[in-house]
């Protein structure tokens, strides 16, 4: 066996084998060049040592946390609200919006509220009535309610078939007129119209459109004041306003109004035919019964035939003549059904007294 503790060791200063191998063999010259000292504190990665501390970033965090009724105004915080809120209320205020549709159609279908007023129930003087040979309204059974009976029952025939036949408001139109004056237009005028009235299903609007010499409200003893021929002067009145009510059920008057030497030029007006609509909206069991002024005397009566759905003309017996009569029906031929009324007639063929079942035949 060898003596191992012969063989001689290499001098040396005493480092170890690796440092005396790179002495020896000089691998020395591929080591890094030194750094200089003074870029040691630039490149040193001890800096960065603090980054994986995780207290230094969490310390604010936390304290940020604290005031936090200071931050509750900033945008971050309260604009996911705002729009997260905003899509739940836009059904909400579409719901309201389809209910306001609904009221707006129903004004429509509610016209009564346009009807013809009747605020004061204003008396009829039913002493006057009487002297002046009148229907008593509420009276008894006479020959004259008997005669006027009949003629109002073809009235409202005829007023039926025209709405049938859809004339409108036209259809509820009669218009009562003669040839001259002194004839008894007035007279049958008032009596149809209190004959109406009594009717259970209809109503009647007496209107005095004899502007020149008016003598319905005398006869009935209401007052005056302003009646037709004011609402189609002015345009800022409303017809319905001037209406009378009476104290007889069902019965309404409309004063002539002022009077005006313009009164055929404001029945030509464009302005008439709204105003007459007016008299009739919201009510279609009324019966408007228009006391004209002669035909042959003045012109209104051929105005207002246009907008009637009939006419009577009163003839007064042994008075009126017949060329009188022909041209008075010229005159109303606006209107398309034109009917006579004797009048005043003493003598019948038949020999027929109306009322006699009732005891007042004579």
């Amino acid at each position: 066996m060898t003596d191992q503790t012969k063989i001689p060791l290499p001098k040396g200063n005493g480092d170890s084998l690796i440092e005396r191998a790179v002495e020896s063999f000089g691998w020395g010259q591929f080591a890094a060049p030194p750094v200089p000292a003074s870029l040691k504190p630039q490149i040193a990665p001890k800096p960065v040592a603090p980054e994986p501390v995780a207290p230094a970033p969490v310390e604010p965090v936390i304290e940020a946390a604290a005031p936090q009724p200071e931050l509750e105004p900033s945008a971050p915080e309260i604009a996911p609200e705002t729009f997260v809120a905003a899509p739940e209320v836009a059904p909400v205020v579409a719901e309201p919006a389809v209910v306001q549709v609904e009221p707006a159609t129903r004004p429509l279908a509610a016209p009564v509220a346009l009807s013809v007023r009747d605020d004061t129930a204003h008396p009829i003087d039913r002493e006057h009535l009487r002297r002046q040979g009148f229907i008593q309204p509420e009276g008894n059974v006479t020959a004259t309610l008997e005669e006027f009976r009949i003629v109002k029952r073809q009235l409202l025939l005829n007023a039926a078939d025209l709405k049938r036949q859809g004339a409108g408001a036209k259809g509820q139109r009669v218009l009562i007129c003669s040839p001259h004056p002194g004839e008894g237009k007035t007279y049958c005028a008032v009596n149809l119209a209190l004959a109406i009235a009594a009717e259970k299903e209809s109503e009647v609007l007496l209107v005095d459109a004899d502007f020149a010499k008016p003598s319905v409200l005398s006869a009935l003893g209401l007052p005056g004041g302003q009646g037709l021929m004011d609402a189609l002067a002015d345009p800022a009145l409303d017809v319905a306003d001037l209406v009378l009510g009476t104290d007889v059920p069902g019965l309404k008057v409309l004063p002539a109004g002022n009077a005006t030497n313009r009164d055929s030029e404001n029945l030509n007006s464009s302005r008439t035919a709204s105003v007459l609509d007016r008299l009739t909206e919201g009510a279609p069991h009324r019966v408007v019964i228009f006391d004209s002024p002669p035909a042959l005397a003045a012109s209104p009566a051929a105005e207002l035939a246009k907008y009637v759905g009939q006419a009577l003309v009163i003839c007064r017996a042994d008075q009126t003549g017949q060329q009188s009569l022909e041209d008075a029906i010229s005159l109303l031929s606006g209107c398309p059904n034109i009917q006579l009324l004797l009048n005043a007639a003493s003598f019948s063929p038949s020999g027929r007294r109306f009322g006699a079942y009732y005891g007042y035949g004579a």
